[in-house]
């Protein structure tokens, strides 16, 4: 890859878990429409996504949707409101069987081993978990004991998350959070005591007082704890919608340059030390489904990043959470005491959403495949949507020039080259219909 040339295209876009992105969410998209979606589609298995929101602390560079308390009584009422979520949507869901399913939060674990097993028995008695089921959980180290471990082994977690986006003290300090190298290697070697056999460590470069060689000490450590996958994500500092992050010196943050050094060292440790570059900020072994998938061209894009698991309809259940359907996006209250009321009324908490138009449906098909696959076939998308792709795209062939060094165009394909993979995010925006419109801060920088 050619790192010289990159930081002139550092420009504010989206990451594309969706297209539409979640901007565009609104209230036209109205309840009865999507319940009868939801309700559509038998053939479609599913992809669970449960959100835990509850932290005991604010990490500064977090950009989720995050509610910090102690208090025992909250997570009590708030679990209450998902079961009965679970009651409430599993009455339009016309397949019950789960292909995928996702704890994310805040920080699932700061449940405890009572109160995840109670969600998973619901779970387990409501609907059925295929064979080859993915069945994940993302977990602060810091919060991981025994008997967590117990219930995920008892109802069959087989990928879990850990988060540790650095190792280096300094830089724990100015984020917040306080996670010694020893405490994350308990917690991995915990996992594999248990049997998890798909570990993935998260890692963040961008973050105040980071460096490349303070970076590259963080990279030897993690490859002591052996995981399958690394996500190493781009610190995407958007203060003016987190005012946590408000906490930096933005003087302290890297710049593009120093970003794409780290980014540049990360990618050669990993890849000299057995790992393959997996879309635009993950990393596998090549005997993880992930790179098979890269490898085959199926790989998949959504709320949850890359993911094998494509095709099967996203139910977001919880507080803010995002499902997905075959022509639509649903989103959940962000409120609390929003969310509980729709639920005391016997309705989902569903708040706003997007139902896509044919052209929505089309650019989304084209970004995704070059988000997941940087590969797109001409040939097939103009037989599957019934269009002359580059009459269709007219705009989008002079945006795409600027990329002409990074991107292979023929009749038959698009194809991204190796450097041209950092740069997808600006490749996908030249076939974003909504982009044109968007002035002020709004998405955090590609690059």
């Amino acid at each position: 890859m050619d790192f010289s040339v990159l930081s002139k295209f550092q420009k504010a876009g989206p990451r594309y878990t969706s297209y539409p992105t979640a901007i565009e969410f609104n209230t036209n998209y109205t309840y009865d429409e999507y319940i009868k979606d939801l309700s559509s589609n038998k053939e479609q298995n599913l992809s669970l996504y449960f959100h835990l929101p509850f932290c005991r602390s604010a990490c500064y560079f977090c950009g989720c949707n995050v509610i910090y308390t102690a208090n025992e009584d909250k997570k009590e009422r708030y679990l209450k409101y998902l079961l009965k979520e679970i009651d409430l949507i599993k009455d339009f869901l016309p397949n019950k069987n789960i292909l995928q399913m996702h704890f994310g939060g805040g920080t699932p674990t700061f449940f405890n081993a009572k109160q995840l097993e109670l969600l998973l028995n619901k779970i387990s008695k409501e609907f059925s978990f295929l064979n080859d089921a993915e069945l994940s959980c993302e977990i602060d180290p810091r919060f991981l004991v025994q008997e967590q471990m117990q219930v995920f082994a008892d109802y069959k977690i087989n990928r879990i998350s850990f988060g540790v986006q650095d190792f280096d003290e300094t830089v724990q300090k100015q984020i917040h959070r306080i996670q010694p190298y020893e405490v994350t290697q308990k917690a991995v070697l915990l996992a594999r005591k248990y049997g998890v056999k798909s570990i993935n460590t998260d890692l963040i470069y961008g973050l105040p007082f980071q460096s490349v060689s303070s970076f590259n000490k963080t990279l030897e450590q993690i490859l002591t704890l052996n995981p399958d996958r690394l996500a190493v994500f781009n610190y995407a500092h958007v203060p003016w919608i987190k005012k946590n992050m408000r906490k930096f010196d933005e003087s302290t943050i890297p710049n593009a340059n120093i970003k794409l050094e780290i980014l540049k060292n990360t990618a050669s440790f990993l890849t000299q030390n057995g790992y393959e570059m997996i879309g635009m900020d993950h990393f596998a072994k090549p005997s993880d489904e992930l790179f098979k998938a890269l490898k085959d061209g199926t790989l998949h894009r959504n709320f949850q990043g890359y993911t094998t698991k494509g095709g099967a309809k996203l139910v977001g259940i919880g507080l803010t959470s995002i499902g997905e359907g075959l022509n639509y996006y649903a989103q959940n209250h962000k409120e609390l005491s929003d969310y509980e009321n729709a639920i005391d009324n016997n309705l989902l908490p569903y708040h706003k959403g997007v139902k896509l138009s044919q052209d929505d449906l089309i650019r989304k098909y084209v970004i995704m495949q070059l988000m997941a696959n940087y590969k797109l076939d001409i040939k097939q998308t103009q037989e599957k949507f019934n269009i002359n792709f580059w009459d269709y795209f007219s705009q989008a062939k002079q945006d795409l020039l600027l990329y002409k060094d990074y991107i292979n165009i023929s009749d038959e394909a698009i194809t991204i080259n190796q450097t041209g993979t950092l740069l997808i995010r600006n490749i996908c925006m030249s076939f974003d219909a909504y982009m044109k419109n968007k002035v002020g801060k709004i998405f955090s920088k590609t690059l």
